[in-house]
């Protein structure tokens, strides 16, 4: 397969690159990530003009109804930013799962609001168990409400309502609703913060079926794949420039045969896993048989390579690496969360070979 962005693609991915770069320089990521939301929400108002907000819904409901690859394009750019805002989880989180199951009034409702940038929104699905299956919740609705814990929800503080993932559906509850406590968890990426969420019989909405959760959260994992992929290309090309100014022994160490194989190694495996998150983002997009297969893939990759890239690209740096001062331990910091985040390279190993054996079962018994 030859695959190519066309022309409206290469110009929506250089907007975005010149957007980030303008509205969210490095300074303003560290301003932003040494509060206690991350968000900012002028910042907010310019990526809703800019149809951010709205980018893969409907025109229905003032979205830009584009495609899957535009989104990860989007995303791309925005891990290449380190961007501190709730863009991945209002848009190819709680969105996608909206727009996969909810009833039409339902998404006039919601999915409106997070186009026009009214609304920010999270999915709460991790548990206790450490599962990203929507069938192994604990928490169950009771007369339309929940009780119980979520885990590691991203940007939970400064959502209007917050998506659930529950044994018997999923549902949307307003976060200002009675029986709701958000509580702030310590993690490693400080530019993404995450929470613990309970509910104690907490109002909420049915929105659909959990078993209709898969597309919308491969939509997710590639979009997630796609800001790693934004991460390691910015690690890569700090770690470049460094190794064309540090001396040593009056050469820049990037002269080095050593140094210069970390660099390509962290360019082969940053345009490996771009290769992989381009493939299956278009793979959703026309939903061919081999998608989730395709979408596992460059999630492992990419949990795999954006630790691999980072671990590279602090060594080149030497002691420098870690100091507070560099950048590239931000991004590192980054990679890290996200390796976990909607199942690691374990996960995803595990998920390809089921689909493949169940694959193989239905073309035996077709046969």
């Amino acid at each position: 397969m030859e695959f190519g962005l066309s022309e409206s693609q290469r110009l929506l991915k250089e907007n975005a690159r010149k957007f980030f770069a303008g509205e969210c320089p490095i300074q303003e990521v560290r301003r932003l990530m040494e509060t206690d939301t991350a968000y900012d929400a002028g910042l907010w108002a310019k990526m809703t003009e800019q149809g951010y907000t709205g980018i893969i819904f409907p025109e229905e409901y003032g979205g830009v109804g584009l495609g899957k690859v535009e989104l990860i394009l989007l995303m791309e750019e925005a891990g290449r930013a380190l961007l501190p805002a709730p863009l991945f989880s209002t848009v190819a989180l709680a969105g996608a799962i909206i727009d996969a199951v909810a009833r039409p009034e339902q998404k006039k409702r919601y999915l409106s609001e997070i186009c026009s940038g009214q609304a920010r929104s999270t999915l709460a699905i991790l548990e206790t168990s450490a599962s990203w299956k929507p069938a192994d919740a604990h928490i169950v609705s009771a007369n339309g409400r929940l009780t119980g814990e979520k885990l590691f929800v991203p940007d939970a503080a400064v959502a209007d309502f917050i998506v659930v993932a529950a044994r018997d559906g999923v549902f949307v509850a307003d976060a200002k609703a009675p029986g709701i406590a958000v509580h702030p968890l310590k993690m490693m990426d400080l530019t993404r913060k995450v929470y613990s969420v309970r509910f104690n019989n907490t109002p909420a909405e049915k929105l659909g079926s959990s078993t209709d959760l898969s597309r919308a959260l491969d939509i997710a994992a590639t979009a997630l794949a796609a800001e790693m992929v934004g991460g390691m290309q910015r690690t890569l090309d700090i770690t470049v420039e460094y190794a064309k100014m540090r001396k040593q022994f009056g050469k820049p160490i990037g002269s080095f045969q050593a140094v210069q194989h970390h660099c390509a190694d962290m360019y082969l495996e940053t345009e490996s896993a771009r290769s992989a998150a381009y493939y299956a983002a278009w793979a959703i997009e026309n939903d061919t048989p081999d998608a989730a297969v395709a979408v596992s893939i460059a999630k492992m990759y990419a949990s795999d390579a954006g630790r691999t890239v980072g671990n590279r690209g602090i060594q080149v740096h030497g002691g420098m690496g870690f100091t507070w001062e560099n950048d590239i331990h931000l991004y590192y910091r980054r990679a890290k969360a996200s390796e976990t985040a909607l199942g690691d390279a374990t996960y995803h190993r595990e998920r390809i070979a089921q689909l493949v054996i169940d694959g193989c079962a239905v073309s035996s018994q077709s046969a």
